[in-house]
């Protein structure tokens, strides 16, 4: 039996099946039934402390509204109505009490409120790990050498560990849009009604703090419509995504032959049906992939809420795909990468040798010569003939060479071509030789990613601490 979404509420006819099944979120929004509770549990504390529903009818619905996390659903047009199908075979006419002065409006905007905040500390959980172990495995290599590369062409010598400090510092980021999303999304709009409140005597600071919300929406025509804060959290694992799939193609890249810095375990390698000498990058070619499915999420919630007039509207049910699979693919991306960056082996001697034969230390040896009082574009053009000079020869970089570019050239600054001079040289605020403290940011900001995810009021605690709460 439909309650509501069959046309029971306004006294008309049934909704044909069809029209029914169309309109039904119910396969998608189910994930939400236990955010769904736990905002029923608090709305109906709230109805009791407040007087407007009786203490023993709150005790009968409350004992039932914990029962229904471990039943399966009622078939019903959505999670709300599946929950309140499933108080009405038990409770009968005394489970329509529990949606008073509640709209199943601000009852979905409540929902996907706690659903983003459970996923931001859950993904900040696991940015948190992510994090902790590129700190960990760069400071392991910190005299592991390699190109840089800019236009995909190498470009200067660097550390592993200065990579690794790359990636950490765009997961930071990420973890910095994850805690804005935490505050984005601490608003209780719960109380709003269908759009304009209600005329029962309710409490919406009571809600607030039940549900460990800093503060309750303003305006009830903008809270119903509001998906600000699901737009926010999509778009920060989208960028996270991104994030994740570009270090996946550097990996990609540098565990091919052509550059053969990086060797795979067989742990995470995959073979090929038909050629045997193959290993393949799979794990990190999805998570390239996956990523696309982020910037779909986003897009695709970007253009349901393009166009939207105030209040509520249907549309709005569109939210759930892009929204609920958001957080699951963010933080098994993030897993995965975990887990295969720590079972990759750098061949410290193949990136030395690219360092040496491609002479990626040029820019070291015209600072070097500027060094000396050379204007450095002077120095610039000079060590650019030398390095055409030692091209065209094929030869390695020599004294005599060098000085019959220019007399200027003198041993000391040749030693600016030694590749670990040259890393140990870039003293400069974030240069390559720096990672120290970049490691060092890198456990911090690990450090206060968990602790900014540990702070988060969880779903699990709450069901349990409003099914024990005073009436």
């Amino acid at each position: 039996m439909t309650i509501v979404g069959a046309g029971a509420a306004s006294g008309g006819a049934q909704l044909l099946p069809e029209v029914l099944a169309f309109s039904s979120s119910l396969a998608l929004d189910k994930q939400l039934l236990r955010e769904d509770l736990v905002g029923s549990l608090a709305h109906l504390i709230m109805l009791a402390r407040s007087g407007i529903v009786p203490r023993e009818a709150a005790e009968k619905i409350r004992a039932e509204l914990v029962k229904i996390r471990e039943q399966d659903l009622p078939v019903e047009e959505d999670v709300h109505m599946a929950v309140e199908a499933a108080l009405s075979r038990k409770l009968d006419e005394t489970a329509g009490m529990l949606h008073t002065a509640r709209s199943r409006n601000d009852q979905i905007a409540l929902d996907l409120r706690l659903h983003v905040r459970e996923q931001c500390a859950l993904a900040l959980e696991q940015v948190a790990k992510l994090l902790r172990s590129l700190a960990e495995r760069a400071g392991a290599e910190k005299d592991t050498l390699l190109p840089s590369f800019t236009h995909r062409q190498r470009a200067q010598p660097v550390s592993a560990a200065y990579f690794l400090c790359g990636y950490g510092a765009m997961f930071a980021r990420d973890a910095e849009a994850l805690r804005s999303v935490l505050q984005q999304c601490d608003v209780s709009p719960l109380g709003v009604g269908a759009i304009a409140g209600t005329s029962f005597p309710i409490d919406r600071e009571m809600t607030r703090r039940l549900l460990r919300f800093s503060r309750v929406s303003v305006n009830g025509l903008d809270t119903v419509g509001d998906r600000d804060f699901a737009l926010d959290f999509v778009y920060a694992a989208a960028r996270a995504l991104l994030h994740a799939s570009r270090v996946a193609a550097d990996v990609i890249d540098f565990s091919t032959a052509e550059f053969g810095y990086l060797r795979l375990d067989d742990e995470i390698a995959t073979g090929s049906s038909m050629m045997p000498q193959k290993k393949n990058p799979d794990v990190f070619e999805l998570i390239r992939g996956k990523s696309g499915r982020a910037v779909g999420n986003l897009t695709a919630l970007f253009v349901t809420l393009k166009g939207l007039p105030g209040g509520y509207n249907r549309d709005l049910q569109e939210d759930r795909q892009p929204l609920l699979e958001t957080g699951p693919l963010l933080r098994s991306v993030l897993e995965m990468l975990q887990l295969g960056l720590a079972r990759l082996r750098f061949d410290a001697q193949r990136g030395l040798q690219a360092l040496l034969s491609d002479y990626t230390q040029a820019t070291d040896v015209a600072e070097a010569l500027a060094m000396k009082g050379v204007p450095f574009r002077t120095a610039y053009k000079l060590t650019g003939q030398l390095v055409r000079r030692c091209q065209d020869a094929r030869s390695p970089l020599t004294l005599e060479m060098a000085r019959q570019v220019d007399p200027r050239f003198d041993e000391d600054v040749l030693r600016a071509a030694d590749p670990r001079a040259s890393v140990a040289r870039k003293r400069s605020a974030g240069g390559a030789g720096r990672v120290d403290e970049q490691i060092s940011f890198l456990e911090k900001e690990s450090q206060r990613a968990g602790e900014a995810a540990a702070a988060v009021p969880r779903l699990h605690a709450l069901f349990a601490e409003l099914s024990e709460a005073s009436l």
